[in-house]
């Protein structure tokens, strides 16, 4: 019994000695990183976060199939057991060596600085995609980035079109209720300041392919929707196209290309359209976004110093202006507003550390309920700083804020303390309008913000809405545009004709199934697709028959705030899914892309810097309705062009 005894004694000493040792090489704060099993299957949904679109395609059987903890019994035509085995062991690998990682989330004590991290949710593979219409995309971003400026100048514009929903959606007529206040009235010095800031957009414009019946089974994009505000995944998307341009590469001969190939022929059929063989175009591009994001944010970064006479990335001496900062050692900073509880922290910090690498910027990232604690703003000057008096002596007393960044704000869960804002409650709406009343450049400002809305999207569809901003010279750049469009059809008191005609389509001729209803949220989760569209419509409207036995619809007031957009229907294709760090399932699926912009103009409205910024893809099981991959429904992935 002593010596049983004894022996646990020893067992637990030689236990916690290594536990001690292993731990002391870690540095204070470390990060864990974890990877589960990587053939698990389990479905794992992370929260909603950010603003990431939906995959609005085909509703088809998904064909998937789950699996045990080995790769036994698993059957994926046109690969072999070896190399599914190989892929997902070089996925695991790549993703902890180059961060290509969500952060769990885990409750967490206040004094607790680790973290755990795993593989961000991706296709294993990249996804076929026609060369030209990928193009296409790219070439879209700078006239989209001009369109979203200018809607954003336009007040009346914007008030008429938003009109209907204000009075239904609190949280829309809540933006609108600021911007009028701030932007289309001569108040006190503090709007002047905001008038005359610069605007920084880091947009995202989404599309679908989709083949129409007079398209001779040719595939063409169509925007599903515009992101103004806190366009997501630019940084892991930029880490995905790494990782599948190495795995088509290191793989290509061992069995993967047989698969891409049966991709390809899925996507293109006999299209003359595509790369001809030989041609360097052909495989997986690399993103632009780590460079041109951070590039843009530098131009509007230094433009305020160089206003304002203080430290910029390319001048840090240069405080003798008369705005100078109280800290003149301290550089100023761009704010990040994140959420409290955000697990997408890899994206937002591959960004801040590109800032920093190639232009020299710091970054403080703070919530709108610490910004309403620690930001202050100078009536007279329109200077927002950072108060850190009791934040301990690693930075200075007072930080000024240069650009403010938007990776929150974008819906009604980001401000919790309500919207009343006269008696002080409403801490986070208060801190977005002291922002928003500065001198930095905000990205995105209330304008931009606004002109994301779906609303806005649909009025864009009109005949005549897009080519009021691009008159004479320019009516090509209008033409350019349009062609992206879908259908898009109003349910507010301005709907026409042909917008009703849409919801009597649903209605009386079981077309339920070719539309998808649409709110003005952002972030995955909230449209009706199918039986539960027909149900809504139903819900909300009066139905009566004239004399000549027609139906007449009346609709609700209430169905102002979603609009109802033609439903996309994009080619189908096999995946192999990764989500949590195991493998989901495989299955047919469908892709969405997004085209990164970023644009920068002053006050008055010139244009200092347009250009497009990168890329994402996204990637689900196409029996699934909504697809934003932080809301737990699609995946990244990326593009292999052909």
């Amino acid at each position: 019994m002593i010596r049983q005894a004894a022996s646990s004694l020893l067992i637990y000493i030689i236990c916690c000695c290594r536990y001690y040792y292993s731990s002391s090489l870690l540095p204070r704060g470390a990060l864990a990183f974890t990877t589960s099993s990587p053939l698990r299957t389990k479905n794992y949904f992370f929260p909603p976060s950010e603003s990431s679109s939906v995959l609005d395609g085909s509703s088809s059987d998904t064909n998937t199939m789950t699996t045990d903890s080995t790769t036994t019994g698993i059957t994926i035509p046109h690969l072999s057991p070896t190399t599914l085995a190989n892929l997902v062991d070089y996925t695991i690998s790549f993703s902890a060596a180059n961060g290509l990682q969500v952060q769990q989330k885990s409750e967490r004590s206040a004094t607790s600085t680790s973290s755990s991290y795993i593989t961000a949710p991706i296709s294993l593979l990249p996804q076929a995609y026609p060369h030209g219409q990928f193009q296409h995309g790219l070439a879209l971003s700078t006239p989209f980035n001009l369109l979203v400026d200018r809607i954003s100048r336009n007040g009346k514009f914007l008030q008429e079109t938003l009109k209907g929903v204000r009075d239904v959606d609190e949280f829309t007529g809540m933006l609108l209720t600021l911007y009028e206040a701030i932007y289309l009235s001569d108040g006190h010095s503090s709007e002047q300041h905001a008038k005359g800031a610069d605007r920084l957009g880091i947009l995202r414009s989404d599309y679908m392919l989709h083949c129409s019946q007079a398209a001779n089974n040719e595939y063409s994009i169509k925007q599903v929707e515009l992101n103004t505000i806190a366009s997501s995944f630019a940084g892991l998307a930029s880490s995905v196209a790494k990782l599948h341009g190495f795995l088509t590469r290191r793989l290509g001969e061992e069995g993967l290309q047989e698969f891409l190939d049966v991709n390809e022929r899925a996507v293109m059929g006999d299209s003359s359209d595509g790369i001809v063989d030989g041609d360097g175009e052909r495989g997986v591009p690399q993103s632009l976004a780590m460079i041109r994001l951070p590039a843009a944010m530098a131009v509007a970064y230094d433009r305020y110093c160089a206003r304002f006479n203080i430290g910029s990335s390319s001048n840090n001496d240069n405080n003798n202006g008369e705005h100078k900062s109280d800290a003149a050692v301290i550089k100023p900073v761009i704010l990040f507003v994140v959420q409290p509880n955000e697990t997408n922290t890899v994206d937002q910090r591959l960004l801040e550390f590109a800032l920093w690498d190639n232009h020299e910027i710091p970054v403080v990232r703070m919530s709108l309920g610490e910004i309403h604690e620690r930001v202050t703003l100078d009536e007279a000057s329109g200077r927002l700083t950072i108060q850190n008096d009791d934040q301990g002596d690693n930075c200075g007393a007072v930080q000024e804020v240069v650009v403010v960044y938007f990776r929150a704000g974008y819906a009604p869960t980001d401000y919790p303390s309500g919207y009343n804002t006269a008696d002080g409650s409403g801490i986070e709406w208060l801190a977005r309008e002291r922002l928003e009343r500065g001198s930095a450049a905000k990205c995105p400002n209330l304008g931009y913000h606004l002109a994301g809305t779906k609303k806005v999207q649909q009025e864009l569809a009109r005949r005549g809405a897009v080519e009021q901003f691009f008159e004479g010279d320019e009516a090509d750049v209008a033409a350019q545009i349009r062609t992206a469009f879908a259908g898009l059809y109003s349910l507010g008191a301005d709907a026409n004709e042909e917008d009703m005609e849409a919801v009597k389509d649903v209605l009386f001729n079981d077309a339920k199934g070719q539309y998808v209803l649409k709110p003005q949220r952002e972030g995955g989760g909230y449209n009706y697709y199918g039986e539960n569209l027909a149900n809504k419509l139903k819900e909300n409207c009066t139905i009566t028959v004239d004399d000549d036995g027609n139906n007449d619809v009346t609709l609700s007031p209430d169905l102002s705030e979603f609009i109802l957009m033609e439903r996309l229907f994009p080619p189908q294709q096999r995946a192999i899914l990764l989500r949590n760090g195991q493998v989901e399932g495989t299955g047919m699926s469908i892709s969405e892309l997004g085209c990164f912009g970023a644009i920068v103009s002053s006050g008055d409205g010139e244009v200092v810097h347009n250009e497009y910024a990168g890329f994402l893809l996204r990637t689900k099981f196409s029996g699934v309705d909504e697809g934003g991959v932080a809301s737990g429904f699609a995946t990244l992935s990326s593009p292999y062009l052909c």
